[in-house]
């Protein structure tokens, strides 16, 4: 029992020690302040101080009670602070005089100091610090009596002493509380600053980034006003978002900071503050923000801040610029990569013209668009392809309007505004009251083979990223043109004879049969060339090709553009006539006969054989047509030749 009680008094005893530990804690943390002082640094403010802390003790004074002292308050400067009655001082020279010699005594002593003048007795003590023994004033006292005249002064200064340390500390707290009020404005600014910045890098397009920093400035700066100007319009719609414009830059706020790359602020004569600021990334400068606002709300430190969101709108402006440019980079060689396989897979000029014309309308969402091909025979810009039916089949000079440009140049073109810029005469923007445009050329193995030009009513249109889109793809068109032209070409070889520029015999049989899919009847004309043998061996196998050109070119000219000639084989040609009956290709192969007599060199004769078909015919195949007319030429050749039989049906 005893233990349990010695025990329950040792921790009764602990928890009290604990408590007043605690409570000397709590009072150390309520005066704590008290062991604070003057420094060499507060000089500046105890002049002020020690004058409020002289009004202090006077309106805490019994002034019945001194009714015919005077009392004075000097620095150890020696400099006059302050008196009880300072007008009655002034007017009495002995007094000043009296507390002008005290207070050179006692800064010279460093302790009190009495003296005495006529009938005025007077006391100076010096006041002392309460961190160390040294005086930082001079407190007098003046009476007409000498008695208690040192005691009075002595209760007296010691009352001044506590009322000075009761003004500086609450100076000092004044200090700290204004210290704690600007700590805690600055967190408050640091956590907006890190929350618009944040919202400022979570965007991820131009215009998102461009409204919240403008949305950020105006709720930290709320009677602000707000404008950002930048070297492109990336915000439109919004009146705060201007363009970059420069014109006296040697007085212009915003071309300075732009050019100088630092922040530049002036004052106008309303005491209006205006402050600009580029606003820059790792790779350029893409504007100047412009804040302006009254003098009075503007606080130096709010430059840094103010920067640093300029900065960080900087970045985040061009991550979001780079993150645009990617995604239109992607799109881009998307489109690219679409338009040559689509290309790839048409070998039709023709159709390579049409697809592009649509596709680039598509595109660059243009009101009109052209593609011309360079005819090199006729030194002409034909009009291959257009959404403008005038246009259609239109050619133009090497040397007429953009195309010109374009031919002359081999290089890209732009124009903004037609209207305004008329640099050439155009029949494609006059026409269709277009105004902006880009063109490119279309080079084939270095030269230009064609242009595209495409067009839109609207000025301004066009960005520098489509014009250089366009060059892109016109380099693919450029490559599907030569492919489809090396095939035109490679098919042209293949299909036709070469000695007589004559179609082939394959050809004219696929031609045949597709004919006589679609139409309902035909006929066929072989040509044989009469005793040609008897050519070569008297005049020689070139004179005998020399025949068989003469004689193909004979043939050509008497047939119409949709007939087929072709290459039978060695000196036998033949003309398929579709839609044509018998007589009337035996017309036609009595003028080829007429004409080979009259016109070749040496003269040669011809014997023909015609054949027809019909619908009606029971077997239509191209091996009977030909049957027919090779056994009407057998007939021509045994009844003497230079004659046309016609082949009958079976």
């Amino acid at each position: 029992m005893l233990l349990m009680a010695d025990f329950r008094n040792k921790s009764q005893l602990k928890d009290e020690s604990a408590a007043a530990a605690h409570l000397a804690d709590k009072s150390n943390e309520l005066i704590w302040f008290e062991n604070e002082d003057m420094t060499n640094a507060d000089g500046p403010y105890l002049s002020p101080l020690l004058l409020d802390s002289f009004v202090l003790w006077q309106n805490e004074l019994d002034k019945q009670s001194f009714a015919n002292g005077w009392f004075a308050l000097y620095d150890l400067s020696l400099n006059f602070i302050v008196s009880s009655d300072h007008l009655h001082m002034e007017q009495h020279a002995d007094v000043r005089a009296i507390s002008d010699h005290l207070a050179a005594a006692v800064e010279k002593s460093g302790r009190a100091e009495a003296y005495s003048y006529g009938s005025l007795y007077g006391n100076a003590l010096p006041v002392m610090k309460r961190s160390e023994e040294r005086p930082f004033c001079v407190f007098i006292y003046i009476a007409a009596e000498e008695a208690q005249g040192q005691t009075i002064a002595q209760l007296c200064s010691h009352h001044f002493r506590s009322c000075f340390y009761k003004r500086f500390e609450q100076l000092f707290i004044k200090d700290m509380i204004s210290q704690q009020q600007q700590i805690e404005k600055e967190l408050v600014r640091r956590d907006a600053l890190f929350q618009a910045a944040k919202r400022l890098y979570d965007q991820i397009d131009v215009s998102s980034v461009l409204s919240e920093m403008l949305a950020s400035l105006e709720k930290l700066y709320p009677t602000s006003e707000v404008h950002l100007y930048l070297t492109q319009d990336h915000l439109n719609g919004d009146p705060r978002v201007k363009p970059l414009v420069f014109k006296n830059t040697a007085h212009d706020l915003v071309a300075k900071a732009f050019l100088e790359g630092r922040p530049v602020n002036e004052q106008d004569r309303n005491g209006m503050m205006r402050i600009a600021m580029p606003m820059t990334g790792k790779q350029a400068a893409y504007g100047v923000l412009c804040i302006k606002m009254g003098s009075e709300r503007w606080d130096a430190s709010d430059l840094p801040a103010f920067l640093l969101l300029a900065d960080t709108a900087g970045s985040a402006f061009e991550n979001a610029k780079l993150y645009e440019q990617s995604n239109l980079l992607i799109n881009e060689l998307r489109l690219i990569n679409e338009l040559a396989k689509r290309l790839n897979q048409s070998l039709r000029l023709k159709e390579i013209f049409q697809f592009v014309t649509m596709e680039l309308l598509n595109i660059f969402e243009a009101d009109h668009c052209c593609v011309l091909q360079l005819n090199k025979e006729k030194n002409q810009f034909i009009v291959m392809s257009s959404n403008i039916p005038t246009m259609s089949s239109e050619h133009f000079s090497p040397e007429y309007g953009f195309c010109g440009i374009v031919h002359r140049t081999k290089e890209p073109l732009i124009i903004s505004d037609y209207w305004n810029t008329r640099v050439v005469t155009s029949k494609l923007m006059d026409n269709t009251g277009s105004r902006s445009l880009i063109a490119s050329p279309i080079l084939v193995d270095g030269e230009v083979a064609g242009v595209i030009l495409v067009t839109h009513k609207s000025p301004n249109f066009f960005s520098y990223d489509n014009y250089k889109l366009l060059q892109v793809m016109s380099t693919h068109i450029g490559l599907a043109i030569k492919n489809a032209s090396l095939h035109a070409e490679v098919r042209r070889m293949v299909i036709t004879d070469n000695l007589t520029g004559l179609h082939a015999r394959h050809y004219l049989n696929e031609q045949i049969q597709n004919r006589q899919r679609k139409d309902p009847l035909g006929a066929l004309i072989l040509v044989d060339i009469d005793h040609f043998k008897r050519i070569n061996d008297t005049f020689g196998h070139q004179v005998g090709d020399r025949i068989l050109v003469q004689v193909s070119n004979i043939i050509r000219a008497a047939i119409r553009q949709g007939d087929i000639a072709a290459r039978w084989g060695g000196e036998e040609l033949a003309v398929y006539l579709p839609g044509i009956q018998a007589e009337q290709a035996y017309r036609i192969a009595e003028r080829i006969r007429s004409h080979v007599e009259k016109e070749t060199d040496p003269v040669v004769t011809v014997s023909c054989g015609v054949s027809e078909w019909t619908f009606e015919n029971e077997k239509i195949s191209v091996e009977s047509l030909f049957y027919r007319a090779d056994m009407a030429l057998y007939e021509a050749k045994h009844n003497g030749r230079n004659r046309i039989f016609v082949g009958q049906a079976n």
